[in-house]
C-alpha cells in the first residue's frame, strides 16, 4: 500500500514539475554580447551566438529577409546536452536596424534580445526617404508613434509637420527614442495630416520617409432607406433601393446588402461619396432591372465602419398582377349615434397599384355635399353625426391605367335619442276645469327608431303625501 502512495505522489510530482516554469541556468536562452545594443558600420559582418536549454529559433528586424541571414545549428555542451545557434550577416545595411531575438522555439516568451545599430553618415534614418508615403491610424485615448528611428543611438532629430512647422522633444508630450522615433503621448487633431523627421550631420541635412497621419473615424450617425414603408412593385419592373449613411468627418464605412437574389447576382450596386462641412454622406443604390417572384421577400443595408454596425430593412412583395380587392368590414349596415363626434367609414380594401379613391353619398359626391365630410386615406370621416347623415354611401376605387374598377355601397343608420316636443315648450298652468269635462292632452315624440309612448297618470297628492303614479 505504502508502495503504491509514493508512485502516486511521485506521478503528482512530475505532472506539477512539468507545468512550474524552468529555473536555474538557461532558463532563458543567453547571447554571446555583454550589452543591450551593439554598433556596427554598414557593410560590416554581423555574428550573434546563442545558447539555451531547448531549441532555438530567431526573430529579426522587419527591413532584414530571411535569405540575408546565415543560420548554424548545433548541439553543444560538455555533453551536448545544450542547443546553439549563429547567426551570420553579411555587408549589414541601415535598414537591417532594429532588435534581434534569440527565443525558444516552444517557449517564445523565453528570449534574449540586442538591439543593432547599422549606422551610416549618409543615411541617418532607418527608413529611407524615397520610400512611398507610410499611413499611420491615429487612434482614440492612445499614444502616436511616428517612427522614424535613426541609424545610431547619439543622433537627435526634429519632427516637421508638412510643410515647415518644427516640434522638438519636450519628454513630457512629445518623447524621443532612437528605437521607436516620435512619441506623441496625447496627439490632438493637430497630429493629422503630413509629418516627417529631420537631422543634420556633418552640416548636411536629412529627411525620414514621409508619415501621413490619418484619424480614423467610425461613428455612424444615421442610417436609413428611400422607402422606410413596405415595398410593393409588380413582377417585371424595376426596383432601386437607396441606402445613405450618414458619418463624422473621415468616417470611412463599408455597406452591404443582403437580399434573396444575392447568391443569384440578380442585383448591381453602385456607391457615391459626398463631403459636407460638417459630415460625410455614403450612398449605395442596389438595382434589379426585372423583378421576379423570387425576388420577394427581406432586404438589409447594413452599415459597416470600424467595430460599429449598424442596418435598415424593408420588405419587398412582388405582385404578378394588378389588382382591387374590395369588401365591406363588418357587414353592409351600419349604426351610429346622433351627436357622435366622429365616425369613421372603413372598407377592407387591397389593391395594387395604388388607387384612386372617390366616396359618394346617395350617388353624390360626398365632400362636395358636406364640410364635415371629409376622407383620411381610404377612409370616409363624418364629424358631428346629425341625423341627415344616415343614407346610402358609395366607395369608388379604380386603377384607370390597368382598367380595374369596383365599388361598394354602404347603409348608414343614425340613431336618434327620442325627444318629446312638448318638453321644449314652457307649459302654462291650465287652471281648473269642470268635473266630468273631457279634456284632450298632447304628446308628441321624435327618434330613430320611432319611439314607443306610454302615458302615467299621477293622482292629487293627499295630505301632503306623494301620490303613486297609476298606468
Amino acid at each position: 500500500m505504502k508502495t503504491i502512495l509514493i508512485c502516486l505522489l511521485c506521478g503528482l510530482y512530475g505532472v506539477l514539475a512539468k507545468d512550474k516554469e524552468p529555473r536555474g541556468k538557461y532558463s532563458v536562452p543567453i547571447l554571446d554580447v555583454k550589452t543591450r545594443q551593439l554598433v556596427l558600420d554598414a557593410n560590416q559582418t554581423l555574428l550573434l551566438n546563442c545558447r539555451g536549454r531547448w531549441e532555438l529559433t530567431w526573430a529579426f528586424p522587419a527591413g532584414l529577409d530571411r535569405d540575408q541571414v546565415q543560420m548554424q545549428e548545433s548541439r553543444c555542451g560538455r555533453t551536448n546536452q545544450h542547443y546553439c545557434s549563429h547567426v551570420t550577416i553579411r555587408r549589414a545595411q541601415t535598414l537591417h536596424t532594429g532588435q534581434f531575438r534569440c527565443r525558444y522555439r516552444h517557449r517564445i516568451r523565453k528570449q534574449a534580445s540586442v538591439y543593432v545599430y547599422i549606422t551610416d553618415s549618409q543615411q541617418p534614418f532607418v527608413e529611407h526617404p524615397a520610400m512611398s508615403p507610410d499611413v499611420l491610424y491615429m487612434k482614440e485615448k492612445q499614444p502616436l508613434v511616428i517612427p522614424c528611428r535613426v541609424t545610431h543611438p547619439n543622433i537627435t532629430t526634429t519632427l516637421v509637420k508638412f510643410p515647415n512647422h518644427s516640434l522638438s522633444p519636450d519628454q513630457r508630450n512629445i518623447i524621443w527614442s532612437s528605437k521607436q522615433g516620435f512619441t506623441i503621448r496625447t496627439p490632438t487633431f493637430y497630429y493629422i495630416g503630413l509629418f516627417y523627421c529631420q537631422t543634420t550631420t556633418d552640416g548636411v541635412t536629412h529627411k525620414s520617409r514621409i508619415y501621413f497621419v490619418h484619424r480614423p473615424v467610425s461613428n455612424i450617425m444615421e442610417v436609413y432607406l428611400n422607402s422606410s414603408r413596405p415595398v410593393q412593385a409588380l413582377k417585371g419592373e424595376r426596383l432601386v433601393l437607396n441606402c445613405t449613411a450618414k458619418g463624422e468627418l473621415n468616417t470611412r464605412v463599408n455597406i452591404t446588402w443582403d437580399y434573396p437574389g444575392k447568391n443569384n447576382n440578380t442585383g448591381s450596386t453602385t456607391k457615391r461619396l459626398l463631403k459636407h462641412r460638417t459630415h460625410m454622406l455614403f450612398y449605395s443604390i442596389l438595382t434589379i432591372p426585372k423583378l421576379q417572384r423570387a425576388d420577394r421577400g427581406l432586404y438589409t443595408c447594413r452599415v459597416t465602419s470600424g467595430e460599429k454596425t449598424k442596418q435598415q430593412k424593408v420588405n419587398v412583395t412582388v405582385y404578378d398582377r394588378p389588382f382591387i380587392r374590395l369588401k365591406p368590414r363588418h357587414g353592409s349596415v351600419m349604426e351610429v349615434q346622433a351627436g357622435q363626434k366622429s365616425y369613421r367609414i372603413t372598407p377592407k380594401l387591397r389593391a395594387f397599384p395604388v388607387p384612386e379613391v372617390i366616396w359618394l353619398k346617395d350617388g353624390q359626391v360626398a365632400a362636395e355635399q358636406c364640410s364635415r365630410y371629409h376622407m383620411d386615406e381610404n377612409s370616409l370621416v363624418i364629424r358631428d353625426v346629425a341625423e341627415e347623415d344616415a343614407g346610402k354611401y358609395t366607395v369608388l376605387v379604380r386603377i384607370q391605367e390597368h382598367g380595374l374598377y369596383q365599388n361598394l355601397t354602404l347603409t348608414l343608420v343614425v340613431n336618434v335619442s327620442p325627444q318629446i316636443g312638448e318638453k321644449a315648450v314652457s307649459l302654462q298652468d291650465p287652471g281648473s276645469v269642470p268635473q266630468g269635462s273631457r279634456q284632450a292632452l298632447h304628446c308628441t315624440s321624435h327618434g330613430v327608431p320611432p319611439p314607443h309612448i306610454q302615458w302615467l297618470w299621477h293622482a292629487c297628492p293627499s295630505k301632503g303625501l306623494p301620490a303613486a303614479p297609476r298606468a
